[in-house]
C-alpha cells in the first residue's frame, strides 16, 4: 500500500532528512519555504528597503538561497533590494565554471550581480598561492581573503545586510572544529544567526544573516532537485585536504545514528559562554588596511606578507605575530618588550605609511 503524504491525500514521494516525515513534493516544498519564512520573521533578519547582499558561489546552498529570498521578498512583501555577490578566487576548472552558473541566476532571477577577485584585491590567486603554500593549510588563505573580500564588496555597494548560504551541517562542523581548537572567542558567537557585532562602532562592518541556519544540507539538495535549479555540484580542488572534512565525518557518522545530531549541536553551541575570567581578544583595526583584527596587523594582511616574503609558512605561525609587531615599533623603549608596539604607543610607528594593500 502507498504511504501518503502527512500533511494531503497525495502520495509520499520523500522522507524528510529533518523530521523522517512522509511528505509529497509539493508540500516538501512549501514547508521548506515556510520554514525559512519563520525564521527570517522571528529573528527579524531584514527590514523593509533594505539592501541585502547575497554571497553567491554558484553551488547548492547559495543557488538555494537567491531563488528562496527572490521568491519570498515577493511572496511576502519583504521590500528588499537583492544583489549578488561572488568572489573569484583564481581557481581554474573551478570557479570560473561556477560563476558561470552564477551569471545565469543573475539572468534568471534578475538580480544584479557583482564579482570581485582575490587578484584585484590582494595580487594573488588561489591557484597561484597553492603553488607556494601546497595542498596543505592553503584552505587557511582561502577562508581569511574569502570573508574579507566579501565585506569589502558589501560596503562598496552600501548593503544594509550581507546573507550567506550557511546551513545547520556548516554551522555544526563549525561548533565541532572551534571546539577542537579550544576557540573560546569563535565558539560563543559562531551558532548566532546574525553577527557583525565585532565591529569597533556600530556600522563599521556589515551585518551578516544565516537564513538557513536550521536547514539540513539534504533538505536543500532536494529542494534544488525539485525546482530544478541550476547550481555547480563540483567540490573545490584544493577542499579535500580541509580541517573541515573530518567534523564534517564525525557528525555524519554521528547522524546516522540519531537524525537530530545536527541541531542538538547547534542548541548546544547556542547555549556556550566562556568564563568570565577568560582572556578574550580585544578587537581594534588593523594598522595597514583598518580592516577589524586582534592585532596590530589582520590575518588577511600578515598573510599577504608571507606570501610577498616568500615565507608563506611563517605567516601561519603563532611567531608571525610575533615578528610583525616587533618590526612595526622602533623605538628603542618599545623596542625591548616581547610585544612589541601597542596600538596605544605614541610613537607614532605603529601606523604603516600608504594604502597597503586595498
Amino acid at each position: 500500500m502507498a504511504v501518503k503524504c502527512k500533511y494531503c491525500d497525495n502520495r509520499a514521494q520523500l522522507k524528510r532528512p529533518k523530521t523522517g516525515d512522509a511528505v509529497c513534493r509539493k508540500c516538501f516544498c512549501s514547508i521548506f519555504e515556510t520554514e525559512v519564512h519563520q525564521v527570517i520573521t522571528e529573528y527579524g533578519l531584514f527590514r523593509e528597503g533594505e539592501v541585502v547582499g547575497i554571497g553567491a558561489s554558484g553551488g547548492k546552498d547559495s543557488t538555494v538561497l537567491a531563488y528562496m529570498l527572490n521568491e519570498l521578498n515577493k511572496k511576502y512583501s519583504y521590500g528588499l533590494k537583492l544583489h549578488l555577490i561572488s568572489v573569484d578566487e583564481g581557481i581554474t576548472g573551478y570557479r570560473d565554471d561556477s560563476l558561470e552558473s552564477v551569471k545565469r541566476n543573475e539572468t534568471e532571477y534578475a538580480i544584479p550581480l557583482t564579482v570581485v577577485s582575490y587578484k584585484e584585491l590582494y595580487g594573488w590567486t588561489m591557484d597561484e598561492i597553492v603553488r607556494e603554500i601546497g595542498r596543505r593549510s592553503n584552505c587557511t588563505f582561502c577562508g581569511v581573503f574569502r570573508r574579507q573580500a566579501l565585506d569589502r564588496a558589501a560596503l562598496k555597494l552600501s548593503v544594509d545586510k550581507l546573507v550567506t548560504g550557511h546551513n545547520a551541517d556548516d554551522i555544526a562542523e563549525t561548533v565541532i572544529m572551534n571546539t577542537l581548537r579550544g576557540d573560546i572567542a569563535r565558539l560563543q558567537r559562531c551558532t548566532n544567526i546574525v553577527t557583525g557585532s565585532d565591529s569597533l562602532e556600530e556600522g563599521d562592518l556589515v551585518s551578516r544573516c544565516k537564513p538557513f541556519k536550521y536547514v539540513y544540507e539534504k533538505e536543500i539538495v532536494l529542494y534544488a532537485y525539485h525546482k530544478k535549479l541550476d547550481y555547480f555540484s563540483t567540490e573545490c580542488i584544493y577542499s579535500p585536504n580541509a580541517y573541515r572534512g573530518h567534523a564534517r565525518s564525525y557528525i555524519k557518522d554521528l547522524e546516522r545514528v540519531h537524525p537530530h545530531t545536527i541541531i542538538d549541536i547547534i542548541e548546544s553551541g547556542d547555549h556556550m559562554t566562556a568564563r568570565v575570567d577568560a582572556k578574550m581578544p580585544t578587537r581594534i583595526e588593523c594598522t595597514r588596511c583598518h580592516y577589524i583584527s586582534s592585532q596590530l596587523l589582520c590575518k588577511a594582511c600578515v598573510l599577504l606578507d608571507g606570501l610577498n616574503s616568500g615565507k608563506p609558512r611563517l605567516s601561519l605561525t603563532k611567531a608571525s605575530r610575533h615578528l610583525i609587531t616587533k618590526k612595526v615599533c622602533t623605538k628603542k623603549d618599545n623596542a625591548s618588550k616581547d610585544e612589541g608596539c601597542s596600538v596605544s604607543c605614541g610613537c607614532g610607528e605603529n601606523k604603516e605609511n600608504g594604502s597597503g594593500y586595498f
